[in-house]
C-alpha cells in the first residue's frame, strides 16, 4: 500500500464546509432505517447483524465524505 493511502486512513480529518450536516443527514436516515428494522424484525442474530451492517454502512460513508474531500 502507498504511504499517502495509510496517511488517508490512519490521519484525523477535521471536517470543513458543509460536511457535519451531510454527517447528520446520512445518521438520520440510518435512524429511520433502524427503527423500521428494530419494529420489523423479531430479536434474532440476523436482525443484530442487520443493525450492525447498518451502522458500519453510516461510519464507512462518512468516512467517504471526510477522507476523500
Amino acid at each position: 500500500m502507498i504511504p499517502e493511502e495509510l496517511e488517508t486512513r490512519f490521519t484525523y480529518h477535521p471536517p470543513k464546509g458543509d460536511q457535519p450536516d451531510r454527517y447528520r443527514a446520512i445518521r438520520a436516515q440510518a435512524l429511520l432505517m433502524a427503527n423500521t428494522i428494530d419494529a420489523s424484525c423479531p430479536e434474532s442474530r440476523e436482525k443484530a447483524l442487520a443493525l450492525t451492517n447498518l451502522e458500519q454502512a453510516v461510519m464507512w460513508a462518512n468516512a467517504a465524505i471526510a477522507r476523500r474531500e
